[in-house]
């Protein structure tokens, strides 16, 4: 089974990754992993620091002439601004004083880690809740993103939302999307053509709103939320189980996406429209053609009882504006208990076109995880011939 884990700082000198678990002989390289680090940095509304940053993957163990060993993996991204801040984050004592941070930020980790860790300084607080940790966790994800897509799974995502710019016609993006999905690498479709949008929006007059929904928000001072998608097609029936709470994959895939940054409610299938309505107007109804179960629609999102049912995996996930406002609100001072404006920290204005690529990589672990479990295999050729042979798709 796969663990993962990040240890790094947002301005220390690198983000550290390791992932466990891993079978041998899976075709890996720093480029594939790459790709979706460039891809996360991408999107109108971010800040200053993505200008400085070109995050770039070095993969230092578990890894061997493109394939992987079997053993830990590990990688590492170096962070370029940390030549501005090395006497700031040195891990050595410094015979210099700094300045300490003591304003927290409303909506931020700032106030709660500060008393959590008995912190002086909510410096060290800024440095780990730093939504800069998802580069990580995306280098690790893609490692798990690029197991399921050798077997036939694909992923992908877009942006649905931001501010108040968003599909009107829930009815109309819902049909045009299931066709999409009908087809095995549907979900890997929406992804590719989102590429094209700088806010990763498939339909661009919609984009153009979204757009200069975030230029109000610059000129206000302000920042923006928004919702995303995402989904995943070649999945097989059975994956997860119903019999313990703790392994259904609705739950695990709900916590992946709510670790987030930001990320503030996560819905699967029409999760919420469902819930006003009668059952007979919600539960997909199984249909047979050809002696295949067929669904007419979707709304479950592909999971029933906590089990894949071969349907297209469909999530949902809201993000919450970003809390470093340039027009700031009205908090504390925690060293001297006065009250003042919060402080600004350099931020993205929006950051929910980059959100959809954190939530397209951070399900993926917990797939790749559900697979291992159901197909075992040490190398990835013995868990591709189990998967070929077993799977089964309805």
């Amino acid at each position: 089974m796969l663990r993962l884990l990040t240890a790094g700082e947002s301005h220390g000198r690198a983000l550290v990754g390791i992932i466990e678990g891993v079978p041998s002989n899976l075709e890996l390289t720093a480029e594939y992993i790459n790709h979706q680090l460039y891809r996360r940095q991408q999107g109108y509304g971010r800040g200053g620091r993505m200008k400085i940053e070109t995050d770039k993957v070095e993969i230092l163990s578990g890894v061997r002439h493109g394939k992987t060993l079997g053993s830990p993996i590990s990688l590492v991204i170096w962070n370029r601004d940390f030549a501005n801040w090395g006497e700031k984050m040195a891990a050595e004592p410094v015979n210099k004083e700094f300045e300490k941070v003591s304003i927290a930020r409303p909506g931020h980790a700032d106030m709660v880690g500060k008393f959590k860790y008995s912190f002086d300084d909510i410096r060290n607080v800024i440095e780990r809740s730093s939504a800069r940790e998802t580069a990580m966790r995306v280098a690790l994800s893609a490692v798990a993103r690029k197991l399921l897509g050798d077997l036939g799974i694909r992923i992908g995502g877009h942006v649905i939302s931001i501010g108040g710019a968003g599909f009107k016609d829930r009815e109309k993006l819902d049909s045009m999307l299931l066709k999409i999905m009908s087809r095995r690498n549907g979900a890997e479709e929406i992804s590719d053509a989102t590429e094209r949008s700088e806010v990763r929006c498939l339909d661009e007059e919609i984009a153009a709103k979204m757009v200069q929904q975030i230029k109000r928000a610059k000129k206000l001072g302000d920042t923006l939320g928004g919702v995303v998608e995402v989904f995943v097609t070649g999945l097989p029936i059975g994956l997860g189980s119903y019999v313990e709470f703790d392994r259904k994959l609705d739950g695990q895939l709900a916590q992946a996406l709510m670790s987030i940054h930001a990320i503030k409610g996560v819905e699967i299938g029409e999760g919420f429209k469902n819930a006003v309505k009668y059952g007979s107007e919600v539960h997909d109804e199984m249909l047979l053609k050809n002696r295949k179960i067929v669904r007419p629609t979707n709304r479950a999102g592909g999971l029933e009882g906590g089990v894949t049912n071969g349907e297209p995996l469909w999530l949902r996930a809201a993000m919450k504006p970003i809390s470093t406002l340039m027009k700031p609100l009205r908090s504390v001072d925690l060293s001297t208990m006065k009250q003042v404006e919060s402080r600004r920290e350099r931020s993205d204005f929006c950051a929910v076109p980059a959100a959809a690529v954190v939530a397209e990589n951070v399900v993926a672990p917990v797939l790749a995880n559900a697979v291992l479990e159901k197909f075992g295999g040490d190398s990835f050729d013995e868990l591709r011939t189990r998967f070929t042979k077993e799977a089964f798709f309805g």
